[in-house]
């Protein structure tokens, strides 16, 4: 006689979850569609464009040249006897793997609206991806940041790595961190705004200028009123702009002030985020 008893389920999927609820054993499950989602956004990106991959070399090096340009040989800006293109070029680096996590990860349930009402996986499965397929994008561009720190090198220049240069991948880990979080707190937001959509790409630009990319803090402290200097000094962002430039440059300012708080900023947002997303995730398709 077949009882309640004998039934026994491999899986519950409901909509009950908690607010905080980083299920690793069902992303653990679903890897395999966790690594189809990033082969997906490293293959289809460029797939049918002339120059393919060569975006991620040349966007790097034009937007380098052209701050080089406006910032340092027009605008006088100093970088402290670093090389102004190399200088330029590891702002740009760091800045570029967060906007990319940022952009990416802030359409997430307007982009995949028609795979998340037809079947079920863990949606964070999908920003989750874009931050991990974004890895190979910044390691290529890291590539050419070195391939031109070699070349400076030879031509005499007083380069030398920075002692803290070990923590080099836990400002990786604090820029996936914050891409991610603001990306799935857009990304829920946008189900019922979708003027957002247009403000993350004019937002993004702007967040740049206020970031130290094209500058060095020092030139902020220096040059800017006192109000928008501590705005700029005190952005997560640019203490980790400007300790990216520390480690590989040994120009510029690192504390551990700054890095720790910049740590649990991301950290938080990150949380946060997770909490938006998860709860967003129940009644979206409702909205979309």
């Amino acid at each position: 006689m077949h009882t309640k008893e004998d039934d026994t389920w491999l899986y519950t999927i409901s909509s009950k979850r908690k607010l905080i609820d980083f299920n690793f054993a069902e992303i653990w499950r679903y890897r395999d569609l966790l690594f189809l989602f990033v082969k997906r956004d490293v293959v289809t990106v460029y797939k049918q464009t002339i120059l393919g991959p060569l975006w991620y070399i040349i966007q790097p090096l034009f937007t380098s040249v052209i701050f080089t340009l406006i910032f340092n040989n027009l605008g006088q800006i100093s970088t402290n006897g670093v090389p102004p293109f190399l200088f330029n070029l590891a702002g740009i680096t760091a800045w570029n793997y967060f906007k990319e996590c940022l952009t990416g990860t802030s359409s997430t349930f307007t982009a995949n609206q028609s795979i998340f009402g037809k079947v079920y996986f863990p949606r964070v499965i999908v920003p989750m991806s874009i931050t991990i397929s974004n890895l190979l994008k910044f390691g290529i561009q890291l590539g050419i940041f070195i391939g031109f720190y070699v070349y400076y090198a030879f031509q005499g220049r007083t380069l030398g790595f920075n002692s803290h240069v070990f923590l080099l991948p836990i400002y990786i880990i604090m820029m996936a961190l914050l891409g991610l979080g603001l990306g799935m707190i857009i990304s829920s937001m946008t189900t019922k705004y979708r003027d957002l959509t247009i403000l993350v790409g004019f937002g993004v630009q702007l967040l740049m200028y206020v970031s130290a990319v094209p500058y060095p803090v020092s030139e902020a402290k220096a040059k800017f009123p006192e109000a928008v200097a501590l705005i700029v000094e005190y952005n997560p962002l640019t203490q980790i702009i400007e300790g990216f430039r520390y480690m590989l440059l040994n120009t510029g300012t690192f504390s551990w002030f700054g890095f720790l708080y910049t740590l649990a900023i991301s950290m938080v947002l990150f949380l946060i985020g997770l909490v938006i997303f998860n709860k967003t995730e129940k009644s979206f398709i409702d909205t979309v």
